[in-house]
């Protein structure tokens, strides 16, 4: 076990997206989490090679039917040694079960009990169904996404589910687990995807604020208006990205393109922008993919290439930085972000459901007879 978590016990109840996500990122940090899933895989059972799921990675799991009596013992168990618990259940469903916050800190008050949810705890959706998409439109997160005169775009599921969901509770755990390094006391995180959404829109509600932003999509600097700022496909059918914001990096874009800039309307001239959209794009469709690298790469025109996610983990820049591992034959992000004292690590490959059981109920310290009951159950 590595990492600046060493030493910190985490007890997650599975769930799916934000929460998985929540437990990979603590155990890729050295905590050692215990993961509860409701039924064993056949692959625990079978003794098959990991699983290839990659959010389940680092972590222990044991299978617990919650609906029994001896089951929500067993998680009870599990809190009263724990620093933390994180649960993925709508509001109100961990209590119907019997392992709440409130029940758990009795058992434990130093316990940092983390909910992640999409809606909140508190609210006039708070009961409601929903996926990230539904999260990160109520949060205005989703509006921007997309072109001008179409619907907007679903930015795959890394907003709402991940970066507004898992990791704003791995966030809200770790500062949780440092109060109570001082006061000796547990609380109760509630992360909700909507806040999280919400809270990644900040930098936009200031440029709104400042009168730099319309909420008419490909009109600002960062959401595909600005012909300095997007993405061109080339010759080879593969596309490239320009981020060339500042004065000095489009002057070394305009100078690589070979476009005189005496030529061209001022860099922050919107109603020129299309058009010289329309100008970057026929001279990047000059040469291929390959091509722009080789010419591009080591200015400052700030430039990348687009990469499938196939191609990304062999990028020689990825790779000299080792930003993907491989674990157990898949290929997948090392975990980030770096420390130089305590590395973190992927502890273990990703598990099966239930597959470490015998071991966790063994480590409770059951009498032989309670262990059979339980591992029967």
């Amino acid at each position: 076990m590595s990492g600046p978590l060493h030493g910190v016990r985490i007890v997650e109840i599975a769930g799916i997206g934000p929460g998985p996500f929540c437990g990979m990122m603590l155990a890729d940090m050295g905590a050692d989490v215990i993961r509860i899933d409701r039924l064993p895989s056949a692959g625990a059972l079978s003794g098959q090679p990991p699983s290839a799921d990659v959010l389940t990675r680092g972590r222990r799991s044991i299978a617990v039917d919650l609906k029994t009596e001896e089951g929500v013992e067993v998680v009870l168990a599990l809190a009263e040694r724990a620093d933390g618990l994180i649960e993925g259940f709508r509001p109100g469903v961990a209590e119907r079960l019997g392992v709440g916050p409130e029940v758990c800190q009795a058992r434990n008050p130093r316990l940092v009990y983390g909910r992640m949810t999409g809606w909140g705890q508190a609210g006039p959706y708070a009961s409601m169904a929903g996926h990230d998409i539904n999260y990160i439109a109520l949060a205005g997160a989703l509006w921007p996404v997309g072109r001008r005169d179409e619907p907007p775009v679903p930015p795959l599921n890394l907003i709402g589910d991940f970066g507004g969901g898992g990791m704003l509770l791995a966030f809200g755990m770790v500062c949780a687990l440092f109060e109570t390094q001082r006061s000796g006391r547990g609380q109760v995180v509630d992360a909700a995807m909507v806040d999280g959404a919400a809270v990644l829109t900040a930098m936009i509600h200031g440029f709104r604020a400042s009168g730099d932003w319309v909420d008419e999509r490909e009109s600002n600097l960062i959401d595909g208006g600005a012909h300095f700022y997007g993405v061109y496909e080339t010759a080879d059918g593969g596309y490239v990205s320009i981020g060339s914001i500042e004065p000095q990096f489009y002057a070394e874009l305009l100078r690589l393109l070979g476009i005189d800039p005496q030529e061209l309307p001022r860099q922050s001239d919107r109603a020129a922008w299309p058009d010289l959209r329309n100008r970057l794009a026929a001279v990047f469709r000059s040469k291929t993919r390959d091509e722009w690298c080789r010419l591009m790469e080591s200015t400052d025109a700030c430039f990348a290439p687009v990469l499938t996610m196939a191609e990304a983990p062999h990028h020689p820049h990825n790779a000299e930085r080792g930003t993907f591992v491989e674990v157990a034959g898949v290929a997948q992000p090392a975990p980030a972000p770096r420390f130089s004292r305590t590395p973190g690590a992927v502890q273990r490959p990703p598990v099966h459901p239930g597959q470490d059981t015998a071991e966790i109920l063994e480590e409770l310290g059951l009498d032989r007879d309670h262990l059979t009951r339980r591992r029967a159950s």
